[in-house]
């Protein structure tokens, strides 16, 4: 640059200003427009963060289908592994396309609960996953549903409208495995005998 001033100075004293303006067009960078400016902060964020979370259920279904003891529950992970991965390959387009760098590698926060259902086995698994899955697809659904109302971006919010009826899909089925969703018959008061020998 100091190089362009001096270059720029002696130009200038010899009378020949427009080669001054040729010299430094040429030498200095073009800004461009980045492809972040496509997106505003809220879009953004809701790109990285469904990012985030695609990964994690691709991963904790591969965990599911493995370690589950329960046929249903290791379909239903399989099933996150099939569902989750094509959402991800679409996401990432969207990504590429609107130039947002999305995550490589689970959140800290994913890594704990990975780590943490790794030790566990059989029913306890089961459990443990499938109100993992719940909670995460509550989450998801509120998020994405959500963003199909706010976002500003037209390819983001089409995105979320065409893939949250899969993750609604999801909810509802992960709640019809989760033991503690399940409906059961209320308790009844024992009966008590009367002095007539009648039940009351």
């Amino acid at each position: 640059m100091k190089r362009i001033k001096t270059i720029a100075r002696m130009l200038t004293g010899l009378g020949i200003p427009g080669l001054f303006t040729e010299a430094v067009a040429q030498d200095t960078p073009k800004s461009t427009p980045t492809a972040h400016s496509q997106l505003n902060m809220a879009d953004r964020k809701f790109v990285k963060d469904a990012a985030h979370g695609g990964m994690a259920e691709v991963e904790l279904g591969q965990l599911a289908a493995e370690k589950a003891s329960s046929d249903d529950v290791k379909k239903f992970g399989q099933r996150m592994v099939d569902d989750h991965s094509k959402a991800n390959d679409d996401l990432k387009q969207l990504a590429t396309k609107k130039g947002v760098h999305v995550p490589q590698q689970l959140s800290a926060k994913d890594k704990a609960t990975k780590a943490r259902l790794s030790k566990l086995s059989g029913e306890q698994f089961d459990k443990a996953y499938m109100a993992n899955m719940v909670r995460d697809h509550k989450k998801d659904v509120a998020e994405f549903r959500r963003e199909t109302e706010s976002a500003k971006d037209p390819d983001v919010k089409n995105f979320a409208a065409s893939t949250l009826p899969t993750l609604e899909d999801h909810l509802k089925q992960a709640q019809s495995l989760a033991p503690g969703n399940r409906s059961e018959a209320p308790l009844r008061s024992p009966r008590r005998h009367n002095g007539s020998g009648n039940c009351v």
